[in-house]
């Protein structure tokens, strides 16, 4: 059974079940997810409690079969957790993990919960992630992409009695809020709570909100990749900025523009050889997020301009390896800058 983590409460208010597999990439919200689990199990009487992190290859799952029957004179029902930080349970961790999967039909005295990290769709199709999803409760834990963590801001705000002003004012609130802490949700929820400490329940203003809220973003190349599919200029400036900032490997922020130029390019060729568009996403592995951007920055991208942006690709390939070119600028972050504006300001022509 899956369900989304929204709707989770709602489903434990339905009934407890006897295992819950958590996955996903943002700490927090698996956080959260697990604690609305933990809360539950405790006033149906789950007082017992182990955890087991699956760290290394020698790993004793031997531990992990052994705990259901080792709760104390004291409880009479348990809750084991168990962490697969890596995804990767291995061959043991796979067996064991099926057969506390199977075992979970028939407990009504342990609840078996399994935290794991973002799994890609082979991960999924396992015979030991299929066992614990029919078996129990599969919870997918999605991260809060950057167009909608104006809306979490809001909501987080008006759960501690606090709002920003309404109309336009409000929304601009909410965007520099989301600047401020983009790509880093556990610092936006440390600094939700600090305005709740720092000011009473009622509106806020931007100034407030300035005053307080710390620049705390985090940003990966490959979200910078995206937001450049995007034609979000502005953002693209601050991320190109915040990684260099940050220290993040000029090769790698490369490598991200660079593969989607390539990717870009594979799909316009295909296409004009005939093959259709949703065929040419999956021969390029494209999906989620990015296939919407892809989709939408094709028709306005020519072919011409592709083989340009593929050749100052490798012009950048260059620079960032310490090789100068007499028509580009010889700092490694000016050189990426103008790469990925080039591509970007294309993406945000309508």
């Amino acid at each position: 059974m899956q369900v989304a983590a929204p709707q989770l409460a709602a489903q434990l208010q339905r009934g407890l079940r006897s295992l819950y597999t958590l996955h996903g990439d943002e700490p927090l919200l698996i956080q959260e997810a697990a604690d609305t689990i933990r809360s539950s199990a405790r006033l149906q009487g789950f007082t017992e409690r182990t955890v087991h992190t699956v760290a290394g290859a020698h790993f004793d799952w031997s531990e992990v079969l052994a705990s259901g029957g080792s709760m104390s004179l004291f409880a009479d029902k348990l809750l084991i957790e168990v962490r697969v930080p890596s995804g990767k349970p291995g061959k043991e961790g796979s067996q064991v993990l099926q057969q506390l999967a199977e075992a979970a039909r028939d407990s009504d005295t342990t609840l078996t919960m399994v935290l794991l990290p973002r799994l890609d769709m082979a991960t999924q199709k396992a015979a030991w992630f299929s066992a614990l999803e029919s078996f129990g409760v599969t919870v997918k834990v999605d991260s809060v992409e950057r167009q909608a963590l104006p809306a979490w801001i809001a909501q987080r705000l008006q759960q501690q009695g606090q709002r920003v002003l309404a109309g336009e004012a409000g929304q601009r609130t909410l965007q520099f809020f989301a600047d401020r802490v983009e790509g880093n949700l556990l610092a936006a929820h440390q600094e939700i709570q600090k305005l709740g400490l720092l000011y009473p329940a009622g509106e806020l203003s931007l100034e407030q909100i300035e005053n307080a809220v710390l620049n705390v973003a985090r940003y990966t190349p490959f979200k910078l990749a995206e937001a450049v599919l995007g034609g979000q200029v502005l953002r693209v400036q601050r991320m190109l900025d915040g990684l260099q900032a940050e220290g993040e490997a000029a090769v790698l922020v490369h490598w991200a523009l660079a593969e989607d130029i390539r990717i870009l390019h594979r799909i316009n060729v295909a296409m004009d050889a005939g093959r259709p568009l949703p065929m040419a996403l999956r021969e390029n592995r494209v999906w989620g997020a990015k296939e919407k951007l892809v989709e939408r920055a094709l028709p306005l991208i020519r072919l011409t301009q592709l083989n340009r942006w593929l050749q100052d690709a490798h012009t950048v390939d260059g620079i960032v390896k310490g090789i100068k070119h007499p028509d580009w600028p010889a700092d490694p972050w000016d050189a990426l800058q103008r790469l990925a504006m080039r591509v970007a300001k294309v993406c945000a022509l309508r």
